[in-house]
């Protein structure tokens, strides 16, 4: 903000009124415009967060047990269909079942990790934009009584 004396007030009389609107600008608002904005986090604590989120997802579980039922209900009925031996094709589904169902787990579980690891980026990028927001409206309420005050002593403030 910039501040225009309207009436040849001189250098040392601006100073003195900046500096009086800008201590009743911050004793008004409870804004301190000179003090940092919030730190954000840093980018290992955002991957910190974002893999505790994917460490923490919720994992599928019995995929090779399931698999395996399926496979041999399947083995069991080809078998009893091709040779009469539907054991030996429970077994053998069964077996690529297991294989099968733990495969599908495994990329669940990739793909939840993976979910939670980008919601918890989305969740990192919200946090930032509305402390990045309300920041800005703080400087905001502080520029207001700042402004009142320098034109209530003969400024014009931009």
């Amino acid at each position: 903000m910039f501040a225009y004396p309207k009436n040849q007030q001189s250098a040392d009389q601006q100073l003195k009124d900046e500096n009086e609107c800008f201590a009743s600008a911050k004793q008004q608002s409870g804004i301190d415009p000179q003090a940092p904005p919030p730190a954000a986090k840093t980018q290992e604590q955002k991957k910190a967060e974002q893999q505790a989120a994917a460490d923490n997802a919720k994992q599928a579980k019995g995929g090779r047990v399931k698999g395996a039922a399926r496979g041999a209900a399947g083995g069991a009925a080809v078998g009893a269909i091709a040779d009469d031996e539907a054991g030996k094709g429970a077994a053998a589904g069964a077996a690529a079942g297991t294989m099968v169902g733990g495969a599908k787990q495994r990329r669940a579980n990739k793909a939840s990790k993976q979910q939670a690891a980008q919601a918890t980026a989305q969740q990192q990028q919200q946090q930032e934009a509305q402390v990045g927001v309300a920041y800005q409206q703080g400087i905001d309420t502080f520029k207001r009584p700042f402004s009142a005050c320098m034109d209530a002593r003969g400024y014009s403030i931009k």
